[in-house]
């Protein structure tokens, strides 16, 4: 056990009420009152990558590293560029191994706790702590010890178990993100649990639709086998696509994800796109080869969402594993992903030109560029009635960058061409920090309009929790018997 932290080295922790609220006192006193209606409504986590495996087999969480720390690429990327190495972080590597000791991690990750000052991690962290653990002093070198041992005692605990957490965070629902070479074996332990926990998976396919992939073969294998489908010629990969999409619908997948480098779609004859597809499975294609087939490859998943009613999400304009060392030593998603500029407009116009006008299909743009939100995307879902804006994501899901969200996008597209938040996390425990973020946010933007007589307060109070449950359940659909959320009913 470790020792008590020295008071003169402990630092208070204390999360302030009106923390993210405007400073103004009359904004603020409005932006209280929105927050205290929607400040305890259920969660709707539509789009996340936690770990089915957490709730099928409801295990205990092993220790505070290794469920704060290891699975969160924010915190070590920051750690890392630093300079602290990933290894005594305890960042598994490719084959999924760790040398780190993890109290050791845990203390070096404690002795740099003043690299997230200023940052979403630390109020996401602050969250955590004091509302999920009850730590009432900061995390620090002195207080790492305390921490680790608190930690790991109250993991032991049936209270702290993957699936008693699920219900004390008031989720109502909550999204996995799958391949399609994945037999969701824990989606259907789930089912069969017993547990009234709805945990759904979401269809990515990006292993099997871009080329240069570094699984992309071996992944395609694996796809042919899951849907016992030839996928040596055009027509039958599509039909293999529509057969997973089907197992993913029986195991509760009511959306797709495509994290493609751009957001360039393609709508390409026939014979066209057999053609690429066989100059794909010869090896015998170009970097333009492998962009048009991705583009192409959003096209037609679209369709398949007009017939099958997955909504479909695209998060395009990210340079993924930008750093070669790393993403060679430990795989992909270890904090080197870079934004770059991203164009919409030009970009989804085949798509749009083909599908744009179908009011029963739901197509969510996000981005990495916010540049694009007022000049591109605003008023593409402004217009188009299969589109809609997701919220700021990854790198801008923070205070600042949900003001900018709304500040640049609502007087084009309004609220409600929009889907509300998705926390679109791994780190399980930050799920309601991040909502509770988004909310106290919203509420802050939403009591400016009322104090600038642009909205009522009852209309307010009526956006905030739509914002905040009923938009991301209605464009999501997460229930069955309501209408599609681009019909002129919804």
């Amino acid at each position: 056990m470790g020792q008590p932290p020295n008071p003169l080295q402990a630092r208070p922790l204390r999360l302030h009420p009106d923390r993210l609220f405007p400073a103004d006192p009359a904004v603020r006193d409005l932006a209280r009152r929105l927050y205290g209606e929607v400040a305890s409504l259920p969660i709707i986590s539509p789009h996340g990558h936690t770990d089915p495996a957490w709730f099928a087999l409801n295990e205990p969480f092993a220790d505070a590293a290794s469920l704060l720390l290891a699975p969160d690429h924010y915190l070590y990327r920051m750690l890392y560029s630093q300079g602290v190495p990933m290894q005594a972080l305890g960042v598994p590597d490719r084959k999924g191994a760790s040398v780190a000791d993890p109290r050791a991690a845990w203390r070096l990750f404690a002795s740099h706790m003043r690299l997230f000052r200023g940052t979403p991690s630390a109020v996401w962290l602050d969250h955590v702590f004091a509302e999920v653990f009850g730590f009432d002093v900061r995390l620090s070198a002195a207080t790492a010890d305390l921490y680790f041992d608190r930690i790991g005692e109250l993991l032991a605990a049936p209270a702290f178990r993957p699936r008693a957490l699920f219900d004390r965070f008031n989720i109502e629902l909550l999204a996995t993100t799958e391949s399609p070479t994945d037999e969701l074996l824990h989606h259907k332990a789930i089912r069969e649990s017993g547990w009234k926990g709805r945990v759904v998976t979401a269809y990515r396919p990006d292993s099997v639709v871009d080329p240069e992939h570094e699984e992309f073969w071996v992944s395609l294998e694996r796809f042919a086998q899951l849907a016992g489908q030839d996928v040596s010629y055009w027509a039958g990969y599509l039909e293999a696509h529509r057969i997973r999409r089907r197992a993913f619908i029986a195991a509760g997948a009511t959306s797709t994800d495509h994290g493609h480098p751009s957001a360039a779609t393609a709508d390409l004859p026939a014979a066209d796109a057999e053609a690429l597809y066989h100059r794909i499975l010869d090896g015998v294609w170009s970097p333009q080869d492998a962009e048009l087939f991705r583009a192409q490859m959003l096209t037609e998943m679209a369709k398949m969402s007009l017939d099958d009613g997955l909504v479909m999400q695209i998060h395009p304009g990210s340079f993924r594993n930008h750093n070669a060392q790393l993403f060679w030593t430990f795989g992909r998603d270890k904090g080197a992903d870079i934004p770059r500029p991203t164009d919409y407009v030009r970009a989804l116009k085949p798509l749009l030109d083909r599908l744009g006008n179908e009011p029963a299909l739901t197509v969510i743009l996000f981005t990495l560029d916010e540049t694009a939100y007022a000049r591109e995307l605003a008023p593409l879902a402004g217009h188009y009635p299969a589109l809609r804006l997701g919220p700021a994501w990854w790198f801008h899901d923070s205070a600042e960058g949900m003001r900018r969200f709304r500040e640049q996008t609502t007087e084009t597209a309004g609220f409600y061409n929009t889907v509300g938040f998705n926390d679109d996390t791994r780190a399980f425990l930050s799920i309601p920090a991040r909502h509770d973020v988004a909310r106290r946010v919203d509420c802050g933007f939403l009591a400016r309009l009322v104090a600038e007589h642009r909205l009522d307060e009852d209309e307010a109070a009526e956006v905030a929790a739509d914002l905040a449950y009923n938009l991301p359940k209605q464009a999501y659909r997460l229930d069955a018997d309501a209408p599609l959320p681009n019909r002129a009913s919804a």
